[in-house]
C-alpha cells in the first residue's frame, strides 16, 4: 500500500474546510505547506508546471525536515486541479499539462495531501481515483449554528441569538465576520450596545 494520504474536504463558503485543516495540523503538531494558485500559477510559459514540481519537491523536503509528516494543502482546489479540456490553443494545452503533472504527483504521492474546494464538480475526474476520502462539509444545523453564535458572541442574550438564528441561516464563516464586524464597531464606539 502506498504511503500517501490524499484527502478532499468539499462544500459551501464557510462550513470550516480551510479552518479544520489547521486544526488537524495544530492538534497532531504537524506544519502546513500551503500551495497558493496565484503563487503557483504564472503568465510565462512553462513557469506554472516548473512551480507544481518544485512544490512537490519542497513537500519532499519538508517531509525529511520535520519530525511529523506535514500537510500539503491545496485551498481552493479548483483553482489548480480543475477539468482538462479539449485543447484549442495553447493556454489550454498548458491547462492541460499543468493537470497531467498533478495527477502524476498524486499517483505516486507520499505524505498528507488535502485539498479543499466549493466547486467539487468543478475538478477533473481523474482525480477521483487519486482521493482516498472525500468528506462532504455541510451548513451548520440549528443547533450548531445557535452553539457557534455563542461562542463567537458570549455576552449576546439567549433571545437575540435565537432571533437572529431564526431569521438567518448563516454558516460558521459568516457567523465569524458577523462578530468580527460588532467587535470592530465596539472598539470604535466603546458604548455601543447590542
Amino acid at each position: 500500500m502506498k504511503g500517501g494520504l490524499t484527502v478532499l474536504l468539499y462544500g459551501a463558503p464557510g462550513t470550516g474546510k480551510t479552518e479544520s485543516v489547521y486544526q488537524l495540523a495544530r492538534l497532531s503538531g504537524r506544519h502546513i505547506l500551503a500551495a497558493d494558485a496565484s503563487a503557483v500559477r504564472s503568465k510565462w510559459v512553462g513557469e506554472t508546471e516548473k512551480n507544481i514540481r518544485q512544490l512537490f519537491l519542497d513537500y519532499k523536503s519538508a517531509r525529511e525536515k520535520f519530525d511529523e509528516i506535514p500537510i500539503l494543502l491545496f485551498n481552493e482546489a479548483d483553482a489548480i486541479l480543475g477539468t482538462r479540456r479539449s485543447v484549442t490553443d495553447r493556454v489550454e494545452q498548458m491547462e492541460n499539462t499543468l493537470q497531467n503533472i498533478l495527477l502524476q504527483e498524486l499517483e505516486n504521492f507520499e505524505g498528507i495531501f488535502i485539498a479543499t474546494t466549493n466547486l467539487e464538480d468543478n475538478l477533473d475526474p481523474a482525480f477521483d481515483r487519486r482521493i482516498l476520502y472525500k468528506v462532504r462539509f455541510s451548513a451548520p444545523s440549528d443547533p450548531m449554528r445557535i452553539s457557534i453564535w455563542k461562542d463567537k458572541l458570549p455576552g449576546i442574550s439567549d433571545e437575540l441569538i435565537l432571533a437572529v438564528n431564526d431569521a438567518h441561516k448563516l454558516t460558521g464563516g459568516q457567523i465569524e465576520n458577523v462578530s468580527k464586524k460588532i467587535e470592530v464597531d465596539r472598539l470604535l464606539d466603546p458604548n455601543l450596545q447590542i
